[in-house]
């Protein structure tokens, strides 16, 4: 009987980046995992940022997403996702995971390899 290597939680890494609304998140995030950039984008509504631009107090609504990926995709993601983004300076912001399940995480790298062959969800790993 063999064992599949254990992937450690740590290549999952969650990338924080806020839009300015819903049809420019849900263009990018789409463009993300069809590119297999990402595994998935949540994409949460009803974010109010509040922050100095040059001389000036904004205070915004904003949507903001949680994008999935890994280590190995990391920079491509980055890259692509600056050229997507309509802000000068898009906040890109990258989180390691600590814990994460098992099937969870060899879903994300599933989807994320470039050679992958696609699956219906994380349900179906």
């Amino acid at each position: 009987m063999s064992t599949t290597p254990s992937i450690p939680a740590s290549d999952l890494l969650i990338v924080l980046s806020t839009f300015p609304n819903s049809d420019d998140a849900g263009t990018a995030a789409h463009t993300l995992v069809e590119e297999s950039l990402c595994a998935c984008v949540n994409i949460l509504p009803g974010v109010r940022s509040v922050y100095r631009w040059g001389h000036q107090i904004a205070n915004n609504g904003e949507v903001l997403c949680l994008i999935k990926t890994t280590r190995t995709r990391h920079a491509d993601l980055l890259e692509r996702l600056v050229e997507l983004h309509p802000y000068d300076v898009p906040e890109l912001v990258t989180l390691a995971a600590s814990e994460v399940n098992d099937p969870y995480l060899r879903w994300v790298m599933q989807e994320t390899d470039p050679n992958r062959v696609p699956s219906s969800g994380p349900n179906e790993v």
